[in-house]
């Protein structure tokens, strides 16, 4: 049977024949053919002209014997088939055959003149015309040119039949053997060999074909080894394991997998693995691919309810990865995790939840708070939130321990819960801090009503421990949508609004409106004056000048913190300390002014007249560390100041911390010579103790009594002038001196003066000014006195 390739190689040699030999062959033929005609045409005419020389002189000598002997010889010429012989006026004198032979194409006719050499000349006496036949391509060959052509076809007829035969017996045969031991190969299954040595390249293609078999069957008893061994670990690894093909059904499954489902391998093969799963999370088992792993973009993880043989769900974590490259068969494995799920509810709620108190913690509240706002959108509801904060919880905590602020919160939300719904939601965000959810469809009036029953339960005493504790709550009510229009917003502006509250007096209800957002905006200005206030070094120490009332001479100086804005100008002070306190940046602020306060204070000292006059500087609470009294120490020391020169103003509230290491502070202070001045006296709760409490040794009178003194009430001055007159006797007595503030006017100077009040300050004798002012105004009046009253 003929093969692919060998008919192949027939069609090539053919094909070289009919594209290379054959038109040489042609070629051949056509040359040598021409040859041989050209050849016998130039024999036939120089026959014509040998006759025609030799019939010259019988036809000039009217030789009719001559003439047709001649003739006839041409007649056995070869390839002569007619002789016509004709004198001068055209009359035949000899034609053989008779009669002539017609013209044909396949017969042509040649002409030649008769001349004669006569005495006259040479003369033209006839013309000869013969007959030749017109030859073909091959019967102009002789016998020996075919011979060669002959051989010549022999010889390629030779070499085509040795290339059919090598190639049979070359390529074609060993094809053959390798052709039968791949098709064996493929139909038994077993590596069959080629039988066949040679040293060409057909034997180097059957020993590297017999080298690839013999590598292939080691390699399949490899292959077939590590699969029975990956079979044995498929089946005892202790883990679930089961694999699905495209259409998603088991196509095998581990034994722990049957150990820990109880089924039976008969009766999951085939089945589709949705078979298994809750139809309520079929869909997100269809989408696991979605969902992959962090490390492994070819790892898909879901975890669902899984029901086994018995009936029952284990919630279990399926890791699924392709095997190969089309999807068409996946490899996973199944971790029943439902005591980690029960664990993870159980951290859950314990993360969410705040261990003291049993209510949500921040991040529970946050995440109700989003469910509550969708909820609200789609029922089309309002819904508030209050924030409330404890007033005087720090106060009980510092005096009274944290067991009974712990029973202070607890006792807290149950008279906090008395006032709510069964469906509203209640967290304690941190500290003494508590948020409370209300939806309702007027919800502002509801919470409103809520949060006034709230700060009243609290106003009444707890009793605690023994102790009967007070404490107050201020609550801030924001709305959603109408002051918010998302989770977050809404309870920053109830937060805000809690604060509004704290600042107009604590104890009671504040509802968010839009100016609240005017103030936190002014405040995150103004912190970011102080932070770059603080980078710029624009905090001053002003001073404003304190005289003796009495002569009018200066004895001292208030320092007074002042922050220049290049673009606001002179900021409030006010504001400033108090938002400063609140984010903690007054220590370094305290820190600045009193820096350059005593150096201001050493420039001033260089004045004649001044070596005696002391400098008052305000402490926050807050700036009563246990690092003050050395960092004074130093400050004085460097500027060469006595420490009898500078006074420390307190107010009440530092006092009525109560704090030990405020006490600690101020002992240290007055024991280095330090003169301690309690400000603002007489608008506080006790102030009258903390003379006797503390080493207090200067009194100031609070301006709201200086202005008194020029009410246009009667009484009013009258009551001023007893206060003012208790004050002053009071503090002479215990050995405080006496300064008053805010003297305006000569006639509160003079009041004053016959009051027995020791020192005064205000805007009469100097408003407070910058270092340089106040160095001008002490260079004009050396003496620092003031002109007298009287």
């Amino acid at each position: 049977m003929m093969h692919s390739v060998e008919n192949r190689f027939i069609a090539i040699i053919c094909g070289a024949m009919f594209v290379f030999v054959a038109p040489l062959l042609a070629l051949f033929l056509t040359i040598s053919s021409e040859r041989v005609a050209r050849e016998r045409l130039q024999n036939i005419e120089l026959l014509m002209e040998a006759s025609g020389e030799a019939l010259g002189k019988p036809i000039w000598d009217f030789d009719q014997q001559g003439i047709d002997r001649i003739a006839r010889s041409l007649m056995n010429a070869t390839e002569i088939r007619a002789v016509t012989v004709r004198d001068a006026g055209g009359n035949i004198l000899a034609q053989l055959p008779v009669g002539g032979i017609a013209g044909t194409t396949a017969n042509r006719s040649l002409k030649t003149a008769i001349a004669f050499d006569s005495i006259d000349g040479v003369k033209e006496v006839g013309a000869l015309e013969v007959v030749v036949p017109t030859p073909g391509i091959l019967s102009r060959f002789s016998k020996d040119e075919w011979t060669v052509l002959a051989i010549l076809l022999f010889a390629v007829t030779i070499v085509f039949a040795a290339a059919f035969v090598g190639n049979r017996f070359t390529v074609i045969r060993p094809l053959m053997r390798l052709t039968a031991a791949i098709e064996a190969t493929r139909r038994l299954g077993s590596r069959h060999r080629v039988d066949w040595t040679s040293d060409d390249e057909m034997g180097a293609l059957a020993a590297n074909f017999n080298e690839m078999q013999d590598r292939l069957e080691r390699e399949e008893t490899e292959l077939k080894i590590a699969h029975d061994r990956a079979t044995e670990i498929y089946n005892l690894t202790p883990a679930m394991l089961f694999s699905l093909d495209a259409a998603n059904r088991l196509s095998a499954v581990s034994d722990y997998w049957l150990l820990a489902t109880g089924y039976a391998r008969e009766e999951v093969i085939g089945r589709n693995f949705t078979d298994f799963i809750d139809p309520l999370w079929h869909e997100a088992y269809r989408l696991r691919a979605k969902t992959t792993a962090i490390d492994n973009d070819n790892i898909s993880e879901v975890t669902l309810p899984f029901r086994k043989a018995d009936g029952e769900f284990m919630t279990v974590l399926i890791l699924e990865t392709e095997t190969t490259h089309g999807g068409e068969l996946s490899l996973s494995v199944m971790t029943d995790v439902t005591a980690l799920k029960q664990a993870e509810s159980r951290n859950h709620a314990q993360a969410i939840t705040d261990h003291l108190t049993g209510l949500l913690n921040r991040q529970g509240f946050e995440s109700a708070l989003d469910d509550a706002i969708r909820n609200a959108d789609a029922c089309g509801m309002q819904l508030a939130c209050l924030f409330i904060d404890l007033d005087r919880f720090k106060w009980i905590n510092d005096n009274f321990g944290h067991a009974a602020g712990d029973a202070v919160l607890r006792r807290t939300v149950e008279l906090i819960r008395t006032t709510l719904g069964a469906d509203d939601v209640m967290s304690r965000l941190g500290g003494d801090e508590f948020a409370i959810l209300v939806a309702a469809t007027d919800v502002a009036a509801l919470a409103s009503e809520i949060g006034e029953r709230i700060v009243a339960a609290l106003r009444e005493p707890m009793p605690i421990a023994g102790n009967e504790l007070s404490v107050s709550a201020s609550v801030g009510v924001s709305v959603y949508p109408t002051h918010a229009a998302n989770a977050s917003d809404l309870l920053l502006n109830a937060d805000m609004a809690m604060y509004a509250r704290k600042r107009d007096g604590k104890n009671g209800l504040r509802i968010f409106d839009a100016s609240m957002l005017d103030t936190a905006r002014e405040r995150h200005e103004i912190e970011q004056c102080i932070e770059a206030g603080l980078k710029e070094d624009r905090f001053e120490a002003w001073l404003q000048p304190i005289v003796g009332l009495g002569d009018g001479q200066i004895v001292g100086f208030e320092a007074l913190m002042r922050l220049d804005h290049p673009e606001k100008g002179l900021m409030p002070p006010g504001k400033i300390i108090g938002i400063a306190e609140e984010t903690g940046t007054i220590g370094r602020i305290g820190d600045r002014v009193l820096d350059k306060a005593i150096r201001h204070l050493a420039a001033i000292s260089k004045l004649d007249g001044t070596q005696n006059t002391y400098l008052a500087i305000n402490f926050s609470p807050l700036q009563f560390e246990l690092s003050l009294p050395h960092k004074l120490a130093a400050l004085l020391l460097k500027h060469h100041i006595s420490p009898q020169r500078i006074v420390i103003e307190i107010t009440e509230a530092v006092l009525m911390l109560d704090n030990p290491e405020v006490h600690a502070v101020l002992k240290q202070l007055n024991e280095f010579g330090c003169r301690i001045a309690l400000d603002d006296f007489g608008t506080g709760y006790s102030s009258l103790s903390y003379l006797n409490r503390f080493p207090v040794d200067i009194v100031k009178v609070d301006q709201s009594f200086t202005r008194s003194l020029s009410s246009g009430t009667a009484d009013v001055r009258r009551k001023s002038r007893m206060l003012i007159k208790g004050i002053r006797t009071i503090s002479h007595q215990m050995g405080c001196t006496v300064v008053a503030e805010g003297i305006e006017t000569k006639e509160q100077w003079q009041l004053l003066r016959k009051l027995g009040v020791d020192n005064g300050q205000g805007y009469l004798f100097s408003r407070p000014m910058p270092i340089d002012g106040m160095l001008a105004l002490l260079e004009n009046d050396s003496e620092a006195k003031a002109a007298n009253p009287a």
